[in-house]
């Protein structure tokens, strides 16, 4: 095999994606900044043992999802096991814990590579660049309605259209497990049959339950559409204080958000993330992808295992990936120098270049070379001035 092949799910990005994507993210991370949002650049990569409990502080009953995710190596220096992050929001919980350690509400957003063993869905790279932003501090509405409005934006701002809105709130799903005592292992059976919505696996699970329990969590695989779900969940679940603040959750966000998506639907059977979730959780999809394109939701109680509970909700999505979404047009071609020591060349280079004009200076001076150069004007003397005429 050539030595020069990368890894599976691996690739390179070529000039005209890796400055389409630097664009993105630029974008993205500016509109973040004038929301008040401060950039964290967490490292690549830690301890394991430390990483791995950060990501573990984000999961309420236990999940080994994030170690199969993470590559592990050893470090040469300490010889301890280092791993090479595969999510950023664990790091940038650390930050608001630990080294920024502040009393009232932090906003933080996040741009980098994060590397996944194993590809997240069909045609995903195993190293996305992960752009996101996390509220700490609030535990309202309030705060989710924002990263939510920012999550939509965002995708408006990169060009992405026709976004559809999933809303769910996993706090229904563990409102109906406290009110019955459902020991952990039949929990966990539950979860895994109502997030694929196998209904013949769910029926023998819930048989013994009591008739209430049993027959709301028959309902919830059938509760999924638009927002005229919420009026059906209410008919049909049981009047819990947290089912009711739940449904009404979900009500006013789909009424607030409405205005910036193409379509909201409600799925009470949504349970992605159920293992660190606590609250409302949220999702963006495209007719353009097989998975979801933009993904958060609230995890309070972040922190909590390293001595420092903080509410908290966040989203993130995968720039590589939206970037396939877009229509793909061509960079801004620049403008042809040639490689003369003349003072007035010079200056007209840095006006132009001063101007937001790439200007390339053609060192070879091989005119059979000059496509290469992705230059589609040229500056040339004429009259005692350096002009710019097309190539």
């Amino acid at each position: 095999m050539p030595n020069w092949l990368l890894p599976e799910y691996i690739q390179d990005m070529l000039p005209d994606e890796a400055w389409r994507i630097e664009r993105m993210r630029a974008g993205v991370l500016e509109l973040l900044r004038l929301s008040g949002y401060q950039l964290v650049v967490p490292p690549l990569l830690e301890y394991a043992d430390s990483l791995l409990e950060y990501a573990d502080s984000l999961l309420v009953n236990g999940s080994h999802d994030m170690d199969l995710r993470t590559f592990k190596l050893v470090d040469q220096l300490s010889g301890r096991t280092l791993a090479l992050r595969a999510d950023i929001t664990p790091q940038v919980a650390r930050i608001d814990a630990h080294l920024l350690n502040r009393q009232g509400i932090t906003r933080l957003c996040y741009a980098g590579s994060v590397l996944h063993t194993q590809p997240a869905g069909l045609m995903r790279t195993r190293e996305p660049l992960q752009v996101g932003a996390e509220l700490y501090g609030h535990s309202g509405l309030e705060s989710d309605l924002e990263v939510q409005r920012l999550m939509l934006q965002s995708l408006a701002l990169l060009g992405v259209s026709g976004v559809h809105l999933d809303l769910g709130h996993v706090a229904l799903f563990r409102a109906l497990v406290r009110h019955a005592g459902i020991a952990q292992e039949l929990e966990a059976e539950l979860f895994g049959a109502l997030q694929s919505k196998d209904m013949p696996a769910l029926r023998p699970l819930v048989a013994g339950l009591a008739p209430e329990i049993k027959n709301a969590l028959l309902a919830l695989p059938q509760l999924y559409g638009g927002v005229e779900v919420i009026a059906r969940a209410r008919a049909t679940l049981p009047d819990y204080p947290e089912v009711a603040a739940a449904l009404d959750e979900l009500e006013q966000a789909a009424a607030h958000l409405q205005p910036l998506a193409h379509s909201i639907g409600i799925d009470l059977a949504e349970l992605r993330g159920y293992h660190y979730h606590s609250g409302m959780v949220f999702a963006a999809y495209h007719a353009g992808s097989h998975d979801a394109i933009a993904l958060g939701g609230r995890y309070d109680d972040v922190g909590k295992s390293f001595g420092r509970a903080r509410p908290a909700t966040g989203f993130s999505m995968d720039l590589r990936q939206l970037h396939g979404l877009l229509a793909q047009q061509a960079q801004p071609r620049g403008v042809l120098a040639p490689h003369r020591d003349d003072a007035a060349l010079q200056e007209k280079i840095a006006q132009l270049r001063a101007q937001g004009h790439a200007v390339v200076v053609d060192l070879l001076g091989d005119p059979a070379l000059h496509t290469e150069l992705n230059c589609d004007r040229e500056l040339v003397l004429r009259n005692g001035a350096w002009v710019v005429v097309g190539l």
